[in-house]
Parts: C-alpha cells; sequence; structure tokens
C-alpha cells in the first residue's frame, strides 16, 4: 500500500511537473468577474505551458502579431530548465501583475523564479497582452502596442519602424545590398520588417522582456523571428537610427528567409558571409589578411583538423574570426567562379555539420574534384593563389 501511495505521489509530482502550473499569489488583483478571472488564469495557464513547445503549436497565440509574439516566445521557450540544478522544471512561472489597460485586454507580468535552499533566483520576468476571446484568452507580445505611435519607412521589400529619425542613405545602400543577396538566393517577394533600438537593454522591453537571466550583462545584441515569407528582426546594437548596419548578418537574414539556417552547413553559411559580408565591420579582404599572417604561417598546418577542432584568430572571443570558415570561404569563392551561385547553393545544402563530414566531403568532390586525401594540398593551393 505505501509503494503504491509513493508511486502516486511520484506521478502525480511529475505530471504537476509538466503542466507547469501558474503560481498566483493572494495579493493580485484579478478582474472582478469571476469568470473572466478563471479564463484568464487557465488560459494563460496553458499559453505558458505551449511556450515550451514549437512556436507553431501554440495555438493561444494572437493570431494578428504572430510573428511578433513569436520573438518573445524563443526568449520563453526552456526557461523552466536549470542546468545547474539539472531539473528540467526548476523554474516555476510566477503571475506578479495583471493590469486592465482596454476593454478585454489586460497587461500580464510573469517571472520565472527557483528556490534553492530557500534562495529565490529569477531566470525570467515577461509581459504579455491578453485578449479577450469568446470564452477564453489569446496572447500577443506587448511589441505593436510599445510602438503604437513609432513612424515608418519603407525601402523595397523592407519596413523599417523607428522612433524619431533615421539614415535614409544608409538604407538605400541596405537596401541594394539586400538586393544583390535576393538575387544570388531566387529570393522573391519575401517581406523583412526591423525595428531599431538604441541597445539591447531597449529592445528586451520592447518585446516584453523585463528581465531574461541569459542575458546578463549584454549591452548589445538583435533578435529574429519567421513566419511565411516574413522575417522579423529587432535591432538592438546602436541601431536607432540606422545609421550603420551588418553586411554580414544581412547575408544571413536574407538567406534565412529561403532556408532555414538549421538545414544548411553552419561552417558554409559564414563563409558566405565573411565573403560577401565581412565580419565585425573587417572587410574580407582584411580577414583573409589576419588569417595569412597568424594562421597560414605554419606550413604544417592540417586544414580539415579545423572541422572538428574549432580556432579562433580573431582579436577577442567576442569578435571572433574562425579558420574553417575562411578556408570555406576560398572554396566558395572558387565554386562561385566556376559554377556560379547555382553551385554554392548545393554546397550549403550538403547537410548540417556531422561528425566526419563525409556529406561535406562528398558534395565538395561533386563540385571542385576536392577529395578528403588531396583537400589538404587543394586548400594550400587556393591559399597561396588568393590575392
Amino acid at each position: 500500500m505505501k509503494k503504491l501511495l509513493f508511486l502516486f505521489l511520484l506521478i502525480s509530482s511529475v505530471v504537476y511537473a509538466q503542466t507547469s502550473r501558474l503560481i498566483v499569489s493572494p495579493n493580485i488583483y484579478l478582474p472582478q468577474d469571476s469568470t473572466i478571472s478563471k479564463q484568464l488564469i487557465s488560459s494563460l495557464n496553458e499559453f505558458l505551458i505551449l511556450a515550451q513547445k514549437p512556436n507553431e503549436e501554440n495555438i493561444l497565440v494572437f493570431p494578428a502579431e504572430k510573428i511578433e509574439t513569436f520573438i518573445q516566445l524563443d526568449e520563453v521557450n526552456g526557461i523552466e530548465k536549470s542546468g545547474r540544478f539539472k531539473d528540467d522544471f526548476f523554474y516555476k512561472p510566477y503571475l506578479t501583475n495583471v493590469i486592465a489597460i482596454e476593454d478585454g485586454k489586460y497587461l500580464i507580468k510573469v517571472s520565472y523564479i527557483g528556490v534553492n535552499e530557500k534562495t529565490p533566483i529569477l531566470a525570467g520576468s515577461f509581459e504579455f497582452i491578453a485578449h479577450k476571446t469568446n470564452n477564453s484568452f489569446l496572447f500577443s507580445s506587448p511589441l505593436v502596442r510599445n510602438t503604437k505611435y513609432w513612424k515608418t519607412e519603407k525601402v523595397g521589400n523592407n519596413i523599417f519602424r523607428f522612433q524619431n529619425s533615421i539614415n535614409k542613405e544608409k538604407l538605400q545602400e541596405f537596401d541594394k545590398l539586400a538586393t544583390k543577396f535576393d538575387k544570388k538566393l531566387k529570393s522573391v517577394n519575401k517581406l523583412s520588417e526591423f525595428y531599431l533600438c538604441s541597445d539591447f537593454v531597449a529592445l528586451q522591453k520592447l518585446i516584453g522582456v523585463d528581465y531574461k537571466i541569459d542575458y546578463n550583462g549584454y549591452p548589445q545584441n538583435n533578435l529574429s523571428s519567421t513566419v511565411g515569407d516574413k522575417k522579423l528582426i529587432v535591432l538592438g546594437s546602436n541601431s536607432a537610427n540606422f545609421n550603420e548596419f551588418d553586411p554580414h548578418d544581412l547575408w544571413h537574414d536574407r538567406l534565412s528567409l529561403v532556408i532555414s539556417r538549421r538545414k544548411v552547413n553552419k561552417s558554409i553559411d559564414e563563409a558566405c558571409a565573411y565573403l560577401y559580408g565581412g565580419s565585425w565591420g573587417i572587410s574580407w579582404q582584411d580577414i583573409f589578411k589576419q588569417f595569412k599572417e597568424k594562421v597560414a604561417t605554419d606550413k604544417n598546418a592540417k586544414w580539415a583538423d579545423f572541422k572538428d577542432k574549432p580556432v579562433n584568430f580573431g582579436e577577442s572571443q567576442e569578435k571572433h574570426l574562425m579558420v574553417d570558415y575562411v578556408v570555406n570561404a576560398l572554396i566558395v569563392q572558387k565554386i562561385e567562379k566556376e559554377k556560379g551561385f547555382d553551385g554554392v547553393w548545393e554546397f550549403l545544402n550538403c547537410g548540417p555539420y556531422e561528425k566526419g563530414n563525409e556529406n561535406y566531403y562528398k558534395s565538395l568532390e561533386k563540385l571542385t574534384g576536392f577529395t578528403k586525401a588531396n583537400y589538404n594540398d587543394k586548400v594550400w593551393e587556393l591559399i597561396n593563389n588568393e590575392k
């Protein structure tokens, strides 16, 4: 009997943990209508459970603001887990505020808190907008509400939203390069929407992330999400006026409108970004110059080794430059010269990284004649011939 009781309690605790039951403090002011309060709590609880699944499975996302909410849900996904405490459900969601902002709309605040030896640890705090609909609620990020009075500028298939002013000359430069990348990728009718923020703190506030433990000390960062033919990008790296942009990141953004970057070979994707847009404001020519001075001076270098053991020759860990990305940039350059971008596209799609890189070498041999056996010699030829 005791064993059965123990088993029942164990199963109950696991089920309870997996449902991420929302914890509501007794001092929270809920809507006076008890029916609405119950609907709100029930819907919010289910929404937060679904937030730990792929975004497209969350049926309680407010449809009119799906992409704006997905960018926030990416930050909520996985928030319950703690690697430090080896517990997938360490951080619990606490409802910390409910504010009626319009008829049928509420501003909701939820904090994820874990307790270790009686000490609370905050993993993240988020704001959502709850929208009353029939007998339940749907939820969205506050991004649209927070930028209601912002200005808009459209260039090509790119929409820019900003608070005060924008560098129109830089917009034209951006559009020219984006058009060039889209032409390579045969990308048609893909829409990108940008929100411009001064820094990462402002960015997080805009999308409804009051705090996230993973971002302690982050002054600058960008976040994005994609739904169908539209990509939403929130820039938080001295970007309020769009006085500069990163061609490297632009390549990644345009590629992601055509195919998920998880499906392409990362080293080849990064190689393209180096070749077409440099990295960290450093041009491809200067990256290669540093590579020759810092890495290629070792005549005994085995270039295949850098695939499984990545080496950074950049000035810091933050502004990293990776050896294998440079090697692949030289290969991409050769393929594009001989077979056009169709050849590069085939190379990109050889598959994600795998130990042994068999698919990589199979594609490489088909496109260039380079084999696993002659790889080192052929790469040295490319290095020595690059000006």
